[in-house]
């Protein structure tokens, strides 16, 4: 496995999924914090044949296996987070994607970026900040970072950038307001945005993977 600057896990693209020439695309799945890899890898084989798809791990250590893009405490206020590790968290996920691409011969075209929780946060930040890189985001139980906004792309760029938000409407960690908070705010981007509440809490869950999925599909 090459060595690249976030370790990682990689699902390579079935055998004869692509045409014959062509270079396959690339999903690169982020965890959520205090997690790692292999909480996304383990989903890996639910996404399209054609895909190379990395899981990757989030550099800051926070404990044994568990890791995150940025520090973040939870207040009854809400959530409070480190602005200067978030920022070089997505500048560090925009890198990885050439880095990936270059390491797995993929389609620098056709790189979609799908997170959960802090992940889903980091992939709709890279998006916003490094179009260029990204062909679209899943963005599964996440929130969009008012500390981004200051930071993105012009509406130029990140027009028609496909995005898909998922999020539970039982959500007990990142409640259900934040994922329409990003909806509203990310809507007049003229992004191609899609939204799906589903009836689920702070998980992976079958329904989100599944939506995910399809999804993915249909942008090839």
């Amino acid at each position: 496995m090459p060595d690249l600057s976030l370790t990682h896990l990689v699902r390579p693209a079935f055998s004869g999924a692509n045409a014959p020439g062509t270079r396959p695309p690339l999903l690169i799945l982020l965890h959520g914090v205090g997690s790692n890899e292999l909480s996304m890898a383990r989903h890996a084989e639910s996404f399209d044949p054609r895909f190379v798809v990395v899981s990757a791990r989030s550099p800051i250590a926070l404990g044994a296996r568990s890791f995150a893009w940025f520090h973040v405490t939870f207040t009854d206020a809400g959530s409070q987070i480190v602005a200067e590790e978030a920022e070089r968290g997505w500048a560090h996920v925009a890198r990885f994607v050439d880095e990936a691409v270059a390491a797995y011969g993929a389609d620098p075209r056709r790189v979609f970026l799908g997170g959960f929780s802090q992940g889903a946060i980091m992939s709709l930040a890279t998006l916003l900040t490094a179009p260029e890189k990204v062909a679209g985001v899943v963005a599964l139980s996440g929130r969009l970072l008012p500390e981004v906004l200051p930071h993105r792309a012009s509406d130029e760029r990140l027009r028609g950038k496909p995005v898909l938000i998922v999020h539970g409407v039982a959500d007990e960690k990142l409640g259900i307001h934040l994922a329409r908070s990003a909806r509203d705010t990310l809507a007049p981007l003229a992004l191609d945005l899609t939204y799906r509440e589903l009836d689920v809490g702070h998980s992976i869950a079958p329904e989100s993977i599944a939506e995910a999925s399809a999804w993915l599909s249909a942008r090839l």
